[in-house]
């Protein structure tokens, strides 16, 4: 048995979806106006934005992508440095990880094992 969907409220579909494409090569299938979008990935998983008002999700709440290398995380996180967002330097956790807040509301950790 394999998870296939995942659907997220979010605040700012529009911004959402332009992070997950920049970020991490997930490609927008579908869409509705400014409240939906349905995006893939390499592995056919959908995720679905959908705008909510004041999202709120629980302190330890994450999607993750895991990354091949310790270098594709460091690219990762210099790029979004670079470009403005809030990110502390990767370090070892249960594998070499960090966390940023996407727009729209919600956590995305990038990590390497």
């Amino acid at each position: 048995m394999k998870l296939n969907h995942l659907n997220l409220i979010v605040e700012d579909v529009e911004s959402s979806r332009q992070f997950l494409e920049t970020y991490f090569g997930m490609t927008c299938v579908g869409s509705k106006g400014k409240g939906f979008a349905a995006m893939l990935d390499e592995n056919q998983f959908v995720l679905t934005l959908m705008k909510g008002k004041d999202v709120k999700y629980p302190k330890t709440f994450h999607i993750g992508f895991p990354q091949e290398s310790r270098e594709k995380v460091d690219q990762i996180n210099k790029r979004l440095k670079n470009d403005g967002y809030k990110v502390d330097p990767p370090v070892e956790a249960h594998g070499y990880t960090f966390y940023v807040k996407a727009p729209g509301g919600f956590t995305v950790e990038i990590l390497s094992e």
